[in-house]
């Protein structure tokens, strides 16, 4: 039985990463400022940023810090004890 593998958020650069972030949240802030000329329906405008984010304003978050953190960090486990090492 193999262990499951965490979910990977990060992208390869940390201006790559911001910039997703800037789409996500620009999408975000645009589909709310239409809500008082479209409706409800601007709403569907914020789910492109759900792409942007590779899932929600949270997970864009963590792979911030999975980024940055690349190379720097790595999780060692060895009988059920996970460590951070450099």
């Amino acid at each position: 039985m193999s262990t499951p593998q965490p979910r990977d958020y990060a992208s390869s650069s940390v201006p790559r990463h911001l910039a997703r972030g800037a789409v996500g949240f620009g999408l975000i802030a645009g589909a709310l400022a239409l809500v008082p000329f479209a409706g409800p329906l601007a709403l569907l405008g914020a789910l492109p940023a759900l792409i942007a984010f590779r899932g929600c304003p949270t997970c864009w978050a963590v792979g911030l810090v999975q980024t940055v953190s690349r190379g720097r960090l790595r999780r060692q486990c060895t009988d059920g004890v996970c460590t951070l090492t450099r």
